[in-house]
C-alpha cells in the first residue's frame, strides 16, 4: 500500500536541460533520508514544461534509480483522455508501481466527464491509479460522489487530495470505504489530513526535509500524534515559505541552498524574490536544515 512521506519530486535543470546528474543525486538523497514514495514528473517536477521525450525519461531515471526500494508513482496525466491513456501505458511498461492522474485542467469537464476520463484511463491498462484532485490549478472538483464513483473503476486505488477541504476524508470514508488510500497534497495539512483517516502526503517540502517529514508521517501512522506534532512545529515555517512564490521555485532556491541542485527554473516559471529567498532560508534554519 501507497502510505507516509511520499515527494512531489522537484526536475533539476542546468543549461535549461534536465540534470540528470542532480536528479539521480535527490533520489538518493531522498531515499537514504527515509522517503517512502516518489513522484516523478508532477507539478512539483514542472511537467508542463517538459518534452514528452523528458517526462519519460525522468520517469525512467527515477525507476531505475530507485530500483524499487520505493514505489513510484509516475505523474501520466493531461487535460487530453487519449494523450493521458497515451501515458499511462507507457509508465506501466517503464516499470512505474502507480499512475498518478490529475483532473484534467483548463476544459472543465462535467463531473460525468471526470468519471469517463479515469474511466478510459483504467480500461487501458493493468497500473493502479491514483487521481489527483486539485481544483485551485484545473478549477474543476472532483466531487465525493463522483469520486465514489471512479474508485469503484478496476485499478484505481487512491486520491491525492489538495482541496484544502479535510472533511473530505470522512465523506470519501463514508462513501468509497476505509480501504480506499488517501493521500494529502498539501503539506500544512497533513498531520490533520491523517487524523481524519488519511495514510500520507504526497509533499512538496519533503524535497527539501525529507527526513523530518519522514518523521513527521510514521509518527502519524503509529498513533503518536505529540511527536507529529512536534516535527510539524519544525516544518510549518517551511510548509509556507516554499508557497510564497509560485512552487516549484521556492523548493528549488531550498535545495540549492543544500547544494542538490540549481535555482533554475523555465519560463513561465521564475526564479523566487529576494524576499523569498530570505523567508526560505530562515525555515531551513528553524527547522535545523541548515
Amino acid at each position: 500500500m501507497l502510505s507516509g512521506s511520499i515527494t512531489a519530486l522537484v526536475t533539476p535543470f542546468k543549461n535549461d536541460a534536465v540534470d540528470e546528474t542532480a536528479f539521480q543525486a535527490l533520489i538518493e538523497y531522498q531515499i537514504d533520508s527515509g522517503t517512502h514514495g516518489l513522484v516523478p514528473v508532477g507539478t512539483t517536477g514542472e511537467s508542463p514544461t517538459l518534452s514528452l521525450e523528458e517526462k519519460k525519461r525522468v520517469i525512467a531515471l527515477t525507476v531505475k534509480v530507485s530500483a524499487g526500494r520505493v514505489p513510484v508513482i509516475a505523474g501520466t496525466g493531461t487535460n487530453s483522455t487519449a494523450n493521458t491513456v497515451e501515458m499511462h501505458k507507457w509508465a506501466h511498461s517503464a516499470g512505474a508501481d502507480a499512475s498518478l492522474v490529475v483532473s484534467p485542467y483548463y476544459s472543465k469537464p462535467s463531473q460525468e466527464g471526470l468519471f469517463r476520463h479515469f474511466e478510459a484511463i483504467s480500461n487501458s491498462c493493468d497500473l493502479p491509479i491514483v487521481v489527483y484532485n486539485i481544483p485551485g490549478r484545473s478549477v474543476v472538483d472532483i466531487l465525493p460522489a463522483t469520486m465514489a464513483r471512479i474508485a469503484a473503476l478496476p485499478n484505481v486505488i487512491g486520491v491525492k487530495d489538495a482541496t484544502g477541504d479535510l472533511a473530505r476524508v470522512g465523506a470519501h470514508r463514508r462513501l468509497i470505504g476505509p480501504d480506499f488510500i488517501q493521500l494529502s497534497g498539501e503539506d500544512p495539512t497533513a498531520i490533520g489530513f491523517n487524523a481524519e483517516g488519511g495514510v500520507g502526503c504526497i509533499s512538496v517540502t519533503s524535497n527539501v526535509a525529507p527526513a523530518l517529514c519522514a518523521q513527521m508521517q510514521d509518527a502519524t501512522l503509529s498513533g503518536d500524534y505529540q511527536e507529529a506534532l512536534e516535527i510539524g512545529d519544525l516544518l510549518q515555517p517551511l510548509h509556507e515559505a516554499l508557497f510564497l512564490s509560485p512552487s516549484p521555485a521556492p523548493a528549488k532556491y531550498a535545495l540549492s541552498l543544500l547544494d542538490l541542485c540549481l535555482p533554475d527554473m523555465r519560463l513561465p516559471m521564475t526564479v523566487p524574490s529576494d524576499e523569498t529567498k530570505a523567508a526560505v532560508r530562515a525555515a531551513m534554519e528553524h527547522a535545523g536544515l541548515i
